[in-house]
């Protein structure tokens, strides 16, 4: 049950995300609008699921857990649309 909330905070994180690097960039979509949306869901739900994951078998808190998924997925997402619109150029 934990894996599917996490999986549904996740796709809203994508996509919140995707529309706040809509207002970062606003004229600079080489992927369109959709193509910001699709990559903010699926790197928001990867790095999300890594997290949950990987830092728990690392030994660190559960605390952590909850900090690094909400914090990592989002950031990772501005980085991945920023990446994307430097290599487009």
């Amino acid at each position: 049950m934990d894996i599917l909330i996490l999986l549904v905070v996740m796709v809203v994180v994508g996509l919140v995300m995707g529309w706040v690097a809509g207002l970062i960039w606003k004229e600079n979509r080489p992927i369109g609008v959709q193509g910001d949306y699709v990559v903010a869901v699926v790197t928001a739900v990867i790095v999300g699921l890594l997290d949950w994951y990987v830092i728990p078998a690392m030994g660190f808190s559960q605390g952590l857990v909850y900090v690094g998924v909400a914090l990592e997925p989002a950031l990772s997402v501005l980085l991945v649309l920023w990446i994307i619109r430097k290599a487009k150029q």
